[in-house]
């Protein structure tokens, strides 16, 4: 999974770039499935496309992928209605799911329902049909228990999603993986993989590991921990709130997305599917790639930087010198 643009070989991206075709053309073409975050919306409205534009704007960036998902996922919905029949998707990002279930509200004999697993499931997949039909909630996401010898090699999250990766799966296919320190860890996933990731999974890391399938009932889970502090910046933009926030410098920040933003077309996306999670270059806001470092954040944006966490950005307040007093929540 480890790779460095500097030093990888045309081979590789090439490589590379085959295999991200093949992970997209997969998420186009097939039938997508759903999330276990209980969350479920009636609709009331005329069933036509709703417009797309505050889509576009809500997804932050020029993330044309995200706003192809969405557009997807409507799609999805009218083939469910005219057919009547439950369509699931894959496992979506926060942005992504957030914008589709309000797009999904405007359309009429719809219902929808989003799961992840448990009650804080960041990824989670949508299920869509006629109210009718879709008169329960779906058993679309399984979960899995990783154990290990981790006692003396503690594993990040970075390492489980490799290793997962690494066996084949594509990354829509999976959800949250939940940490359990010493113990292991938890995976949510499509039920239809569970056999796969059983008899494929026997390593994370250097830590040989055994995969069982576990009830939803039995996750084990903890609210996030958080600490909350206040910053006084002359901006709201990424590069000053994501100094102040990871107690970096500012330059690093822009360093880490100028390397991204730098690369064009095909390279930029492999660069974000293909290295290495701990790799330089991964900032992200709303879980999107960001590739300007005058990107500016609003109140309940999430940043986050490869091998540094997470950060909100809480209230937003205007000083009387004209600078932006930020509360910042920083995910420990």
């Amino acid at each position: 999974m480890a790779a460095t643009i500097g030093f990888a070989g045309p081979w590789v991206l090439r490589k590379a770039a085959n295999g991200f075709a093949r992970s997209y053309s997969t998420l186009i073409n097939s039938t997508l499935s759903p999330y276990k975050t209980l969350r479920s919306f009636p609709f009331t409205s005329p069933l036509t496309f709703p417009g797309l534009c505050h889509v576009a704007q809500a997804i932050r960036g020029d993330d044309k992928h995200a706003i192809e998902e969405v557009k997807h996922i409507l799609e999805m919905a009218k083939r469910a209605s005219s057919r009547r029949e439950i369509l699931h998707t894959n496992f979506l990002t926060p942005p992504v799911l957030k914008e589709s279930m309000l797009t999904l509200e405007k359309l009429a004999d719809i219902r929808a329902v989003a799961q992840g697993g448990y009650p804080q499931a960041e990824r989670c997949r949508i299920s869509i049909g006629h109210p009718d039909l879709l008169t329960n909630y779906p058993d679309v996401v399984a979960a899995l228990s990783v154990t290990g010898n981790f006692a003396f090699q503690p594993c990040s999250h970075g390492d489980y999603l490799g290793a997962i990766l690494g066996t084949g799966i594509a990354r829509e296919k999976l959800g949250d993986i939940i940490l359990q320190e010493e113990k292991g860890a938890q995976i949510l996933i499509v039920p239809e993989l569970v056999d796969f990731v059983i008899s494929s999974l026997d390593k994370v890391g250097n830590v040989s590991v055994s995969c069982t399938k576990i009830p939803l009932i039995s996750l084990d889970y903890e609210p996030p921990r958080t600490q909350s502090f206040k910053t006084v910046e002359a901006s709201l933009r990424v590069d000053a709130l994501g100094s102040a926030g990871f107690k970096i410098s500012r330059s690093k920040l822009v360093d880490s997305i100028r390397f991204i933003g730098s690369l064009c077309g095909w390279l930029h996306w492999v660069a974000v599917m293909f290295l290495d999670s701990r790799s330089k270059g991964e900032v992200r806001v709303n879980w999107s790639p960001v590739s300007k470092n005058n990107t500016i954040l609003r109140t309940g944006d999430v940043v986050s930087v490869s091998g540094r966490g997470r950060l909100k950005v809480g209230e937003i307040k205007t000083t009387r010198k004209g600078k932006f007093e930020v509360e910042l929540i920083r995910y420990l």
